[in-house]
């Protein structure tokens, strides 16, 4: 069972649905980082600045979570990928759910994010996969003299999240699962205790209140290098997600449907930055350290995270050799089986939750 949250995949799905079906009723007001409302200082930016140098004027794009995953966004910013490709860019800080909202009301017209958004596109929010961003972040983690060593170790173990049907919680089910371990709450093979930091997550780690943490990158990464926890799930390198894209970019349907050539515009910056971090990962990590982007203060780590990624470079989307509409649909056939998709035509749901764009990319 769901510790004390007593949920279950159908309810939370349903809970879902309800949120999905506010969206587009709903405001986009969120904290920024100096503790103003971000929509009253985009607005005051916006009526004292002179944007006619940009061809598409000024957009908000969440750039201020502190995620090493969206190192993409700031170096796109930084080296001026964005400004050249005509957008004056206002970075803002944006949960979750405000970049859904965001994406559905076309106020935001791109996000980082993975997996766990698929869902919500399910269930009606107007947002499409436009890219991949990079692969694995998320790992699963045992106190370095736990006797777990594999899947099968996990069987009646508790197992620490972030959130009930979070990415690193469906990261865990699809693992299991994948090794023949039932994560259906009526089998109670397995317990998933959510913890709303992952600092807590890994304190009750040492503490003996959970067996198993599945952490993001950096914590994940951090907590591994130190030799405090080991990992057992990598899904950089595990055959469930070894080279496939964990993290995805989001475009607002609104702005893919209305303006392609503008959403393709955005999404060439974001394919020069993705270029540039891959073939100058220690450069991208010294920028994102020094402008205090990411919470990450190990520099040499960050170059290791950021290379470990595989950030795609030009010359690799011009092969073709990786399509992240492939990924989309793998993923979205994997989140049926555990009970987070209720389609049952992953391919076509792959197909129309994706959208292809013209960037105009060149490789150098």
């Amino acid at each position: 069972m769901y510790s004390s949250l007593q949920i279950s995949r159908r309810q939370f799905l349903k809970a879902s649905s309800v949120i999905g079906a506010g969206l587009a009723l709903a405001g986009c007001s969120v904290a920024s980082d100096d503790g103003t409302d971000s929509a009253d200082s985009t607005a005051s930016d916006a009526s004292s600045t002179d944007d006619s140098q940009y061809k598409y004027g000024k957009v908000d794009i969440p750039g201020k979570g502190g995620s090493l995953c969206n190192a993409p966004c700031y170096i796109a910013y930084e080296n001026g990928y964005f400004a050249d490709a005509g957008f004056e860019v206002n970075l803002i800080t944006a949960d979750t759910e405000t970049r859904k909202i965001g994406l559905n009301n076309g106020t935001i017209p791109i996000v980082n994010g993975d997996f766990q958004f698929f869902p919500s596109i399910e269930q009606g929010v107007n947002m499409k996969v436009v890219d991949g961003l990079h692969n694995g972040c998320i790992k699963l983690e045992v106190l370095p003299d736990s006797a777990i060593q594999d899947a099968e170790d996990v069987r009646g173990k508790k197992i620490g999240i972030d959130e009930v049907g979070g990415t690193p919680h469906q990261v865990a089910l699809l693992w299991l699962e994948n090794h023949g371990i039932s994560t259906d709450p009526a089998d109670e093979e397995v317990t998933f205790l959510p913890y709303s930091d992952a600092n807590l997550e890994v304190e009750a780690l040492h503490n003996g209140e959970i067996d198993v943490a599945a952490l993001w990158d950096p914590v994940a990464s951090i907590q591994e290098k130190s030799g405090d926890l080991r990992v057992i799930c990598d899904i950089a390198t595990d055959p469930a997600f070894k080279d496939k894209y964990c993290c995805f970019l989001f475009g607002s349907a609104t702005w893919v449907e209305e303006d392609p050539e503008r959403a393709g515009a955005l999404l060439h910056a974001y394919h020069l930055s993705q270029d540039w971090i891959a073939k100058n990962p220690a450069e991208a990590a010294q920028i994102i350290s020094d402008k205090q982007y990411s919470a990450i203060t190990d520099v040499e780590l960050a170059t290791e995270l950021l290379t470990h990624y595989e950030y795609p470079t030009l010359e690799e989307r011009a092969a073709g050799d990786h399509n992240f509409v492939d990924d989309v649909k793998y993923f979205s056939e994997q989140l049926k089986q555990v009970g987070y998709l209720e389609t049952d035509d992953p391919d076509g749901f792959a197909q129309s939750s994706s959208a292809v764009l013209d960037t105009g990319d060149e490789p150098a």
